[in-house]
């Protein structure tokens, strides 16, 4: 071995292990970190934010932030996105509403009947997708415009506030002082796990992001799998719908829509799932989302204006997109040298 060998060969594998936790295990673990951080501030900065009362307000928060997370997470892996995820909540929210107060239908039925048209509104955005051949952004954009419009003529924007009040004690409701909303995400969470990590279908789902190309040729059926996916993400918005109502105990159609665009992609992407598909993560999503929701959290008890969460929130999701870019590029040098 030369003495240029000697120098090289230790400055490659420190530079491959510093890629491979970059690329693998950091983004969570820098995510704890600045959660860490955050939570030390705001508990310095205002004591009532560890209070009984707030730790459960953020508990049931953070539920449906990461189920609204999951929502757009499944159609990531795939290399789409999903504009159409606070409609689809919205609608959802609205039809809860409408089905048991008005219907008088029992809660079990009404909810199965809710995750139905979660499910039927994204069955018809993976539809559009796959028969028309255009970009997953312009149809769920559009949509977003035709769910919601939908929404406001035929319920004409009024609120629903006689629902069952066992529906807002479920809301409200802990487990060990653990809200039981916040149990539910999980399992949900558990559930995405499973299916990606350890079913064929979840393969063929990161393969179709990977490359749809490739993953046609190899006999995925792509299109049935962005139908799918696009499906699983309207029972996800409808499923943190439901949770939404729950919480509040009445159907309110200005509690979805534009709120949950922004919250939808920063959970999945500071997370660690990457805008160009083939690669997810559940834990990194749930972590995305309790970041979201300790900012605003920390911002309401420290009593700061909402337009302050917005540009944290920007700022934040901006610095998440340069990070996944950086990590790809990583990957793809790191690929290249061991070709």
């Amino acid at each position: 071995m030369t003495p240029i060998d000697h120098v090289t060969a230790p400055r490659r594998t420190v530079l491959s292990t510093v890629t491979d936790l970059f690329t693998r295990g950091s983004t969570q673990f820098g995510l704890f970190v600045i959660l860490m951080i955050l939570w030390v501030v705001f508990s310095s900065l205002a004591p009532g934010f560890l209070s009984r009362f707030n730790l459960n307000s953020l508990g049931r928060s953070v539920a449906i932030d990461v189920v609204v997370g999951f929502s757009q997470m499944v159609v990531l892996a795939t290399g789409g996105m999903n504009l159409s995820v606070g409609a689809i909540g919205v609608c959802s929210v609205m039809a809860t509403g409408y089905l048991m107060q008005v219907l008088g239908l029992p809660i079990p039925v009404a909810l199965a009947l809710t995750l139905i048209l979660g499910g039927a509104l994204g069955w018809v955005n993976g539809f559009a997708i796959t028969r028309t051949g255009v970009n997953s952004f312009v149809v769920t954009l559009a949509t977003a415009s035709l769910f919601t419009g939908a929404m406001l003529i035929f319920s004409k924007g009024v609120p629903l506030n006689g629902l069952p009040p066992e529906l807002g004690v479920f809301g409200k409701a802990n487990v060990w002082r653990i809200p039981v909303l916040a149990i539910v995400a999980l399992g949900i969470g558990a559930m995405l796990y499973v299916l990606f990590k350890h079913s064929v279908l979840g393969r063929q789902i990161l393969a179709v992001g990977a490359n749809a190309r490739a993953a046609e040729m190899s006999g995925v059926p792509v299109d049935r799998i962005i139908v799918f996916v696009h499906t699983l993400s309207g029972v996800l918005a409808a499923a943190a719908a439901i949770m939404l109502t729950a919480r509040l105990s009445a159907a309110m159609p200005g509690v979805a829509g534009d709120d949950w665009l922004l919250p939808s992609f920063l959970a999945p992407v500071i997370g660690g799932t990457s805008l160009a598909g083939g690669m997810i993560s559940v834990v990194g999503t749930v972590l995305g989302a309790l970041l979201v929701s300790t900012i605003r959290s920390g911002l309401l008890v420290l009593q700061i204006g909402n337009f302050w969460l917005q540009l944290f929130l920007g700022i934040f999701l901006l610095a998440a997109i340069l990070v996944e870019r950086y990590r790809s590029i990583l990957a793809a040098r790191e690929q290249t040298r061991r070709a």
